[in-house]
């Protein structure tokens, strides 16, 4: 699980106490995990990225070694700490891929911090808002866990009681190629979600997506990603079977493109990271 020349550090910002990684050199972007996961989801692209960006990988509010506050798990306050982020690193202007989570953490921080983005990427999400109101049997089905970790207390209780067993069958059941996921990288997600707090945090944030970022996307309804939006998604997948994810993303940002990565299920930065840094590098390198 070797990475190139990555340093790390913590930053109090926001009111939080956020652990990131850095590597690099050159234009900033900041690339920001999902669940159950941290900052390592991007450690294979970071050899591929690093000689032409300064990479800049937090662990979310609530995940990896980042603080664990009892609120604040909406996505508005979770972009406001990547903005913060930024500022404390001094970088006024950046890029942006998110991927599971963090992708919609990337959306919100388009729509509130557009003056500082530069390029936007999504990997491997639907819009939050599209998903819950043309949710279907077969998505519902795919996706039990938005309707199960919000459950106050008991999903947080029956986590609890074998987070490993957990942790492992989300990254096997989402991957296209578990193996992709060595055993060094899972006893690391391991570790930081068995954490205090971790588990009631991330349960927050599925909370969240069910209410507040519902009521915050509502009220934002006809505003637009202005910054240029690519979209990717794994073929071995949910997305790619239920749908139509260009065109649903085209509803939501002026300036869209996008593909699928075929050989690849949801953990596209572990599966299939030749293809998503030749992606990443085409797309935010372009004048």
């Amino acid at each position: 699980m070797a990475t190139t020349d990555v340093r790390q550090g913590f930053a109090r910002v926001n009111g939080v106490r956020l652990h990131y990684a850095t590597a690099g050199q050159g234009p900033a972007l900041y690339l920001l995990h999902g669940y159950p996961q941290s900052w390592i989801l991007w450690r294979k692209v970071v050899p591929l990225l690093a000689p032409h960006f300064r990479l800049v990988m937090p662990d979310l509010r609530g995940y990896g070694d980042s603080d664990k506050p009892l609120d604040g798990y909406d996505k508005r306050t979770m972009a406001q700490d990547v903005r913060a982020l930024a500022q404390h690193l001094g970088d006024t202007r950046i890029h942006l891929a998110g991927h599971d989570r963090g992708g919609r953490v990337a959306h919100r921080f388009a729509l509130d911090h557009g003056d500082v983005l530069g390029r936007l990427m999504l990997v491997d999400i639907v819009p939050t808002r599209t998903y819950f109101e043309r949710v279907s049997k077969e998505t519902a089905q795919g996706s039990w866990h938005w309707f199960f970790l919000p459950v106050h207390d008991l999903a947080e209780t029956l986590i609890a009681g074998n987070p490993e067993a957990v942790v492992r069958h989300f990254l096997r059941q989402w991957a296209g190629n578990p193996a992709a996921i060595e055993e060094e990288a899972v006893q690391e997600y391991l570790r930081v979600f068995r954490l205090p707090g971790t588990i009631r945090a991330t349960c927050a944030d599925y909370r969240a997506g069910i209410g507040t970022d519902l009521e915050h996307d509502r009220a934002d309804e006809t505003k637009r990603i202005e910054a240029p939006l690519r979209v990717v998604w794994g073929g071995i997948g949910r997305l790619e079977a239920a749908w139509d994810v260009l065109a649903l993303w085209r509803e939501k940002a002026r300036h869209v493109e996008g593909r699928v990565i075929a050989s690849s299920g949801h953990f596209i930065p572990e599966e299939s990271q030749e293809e998503l840094a030749a992606d990443m590098l085409e797309f935010f390198i372009a004048k």
